[in-house]
């Protein structure tokens, strides 16, 4: 079995300086990643889709590193609109996954186990929608070409698809034919993650599984009418588990930051030992 945990839209700022107005982002990182930490199995990586900081800044990615850091498992990271990919590059450049794109884009892949994980970089300057562009379209194309037999994830920031949030969907990924176009040659990839909509939404591209995280700490208003507000509110952070095993392949799990109350046993006169 293989476990990645999949964060999504931290939005960092400096230290003592909360996101949005009211959104204490870094605090509720920094719980993220104690519960990740906390879990049991552990999980055998983490990625993180995008907007990593909420401006980009070298304080910013400071702040980020102290916190990844303090993972005890590898950990990958994707740009997002938020973010600059330039200064992230020079932040990770100690990092051998991350030094390897061109130096403006952050694109990765490594093997977790049996599983391939590819990181793309659909981030714009100066934009909120996402692309890809044709040396990173090609570069994909190149890696999964030499990898066609193993299990795949495709990580990336931007959906590739309309969730029904319209003021969301507006800052999508505007060159998705090109990807699906990719992925339609390639079977091995078998989940395709996103971040970006803040909520935990499942659908289908180019043949397989898609699923976009919910955010570590704020989440966007549900809200399918076309003219639905541009809008933030604090339903429970939480964060997405994606196991692989050869027996049932990948399944996808979301978990919350927070501890609720229990557990509490179904059949109170039997001994249980919650671990």
């Amino acid at each position: 079995m293989t476990l990645i945990v999949q964060l999504t839209d931290l939005h960092l700022r400096p230290r003592g300086v909360p996101a949005l107005r009211v959104s204490e982002t870094n605090m509720m990182a920094e719980r993220a990643v104690a519960t990740v930490e906390a879990m049991t199995p552990r999980p055998d990586a983490v990625i993180i889709t995008g907007d990593l900081t909420d401006k980009g800044t070298e304080q910013e990615y400071e702040n980020l590193l102290g916190i990844l850091e303090r993972f005890s498992v590898p950990w990958y990271v994707i740009p997002g609109n938020h973010d600059s990919s330039p200064v992230l590059k020079r932040a990770l450049a100690t990092h051998s996954w991350a030094s390897k794109s061109p130096a403006d884009n952050l694109h990765f892949a490594v093997d977790i186990g049996p599983v391939r994980l590819i990181g793309l970089d659909t981030s714009v300057p100066g934009k909120a929608h996402g692309e890809l562009d044709s040396p990173q379209i090609a570069w994909l194309d190149e890696e999964l070409s030499a990898h066609g037999t193993q299990p795949t994830i495709v990580a990336l920031h931007h959906p590739p698809i309309v969730t029904g949030i319209a003021h969301m969907d507006r800052t999508r990924l505007q060159d998705a034919a090109a990807l699906e176009a990719i992925l339609s040659r390639h079977d091995q990839v078998q989940r395709v993650i996103c971040g970006h909509v803040h909520r935990p939404i499942f659908a289908t591209f180019a043949g397989r599984p898609l699923t976009i995280g919910p955010g570590t700490a704020h989440q966007i208003v549900f809200n399918l009418e076309e003219g639905g507000p541009s809008a933030f509110n604090f339903e429970p952070p939480a964060f997405l588990v994606h196991k692989w095993s050869d027996a049932s392949g990948f399944v996808t799990h979301m978990a919350y930051v927070e501890a609720f109350e229990g557990p509490y046993p179904f059949w109170p006169d039997k001994s249980v030992t919650w671990s």
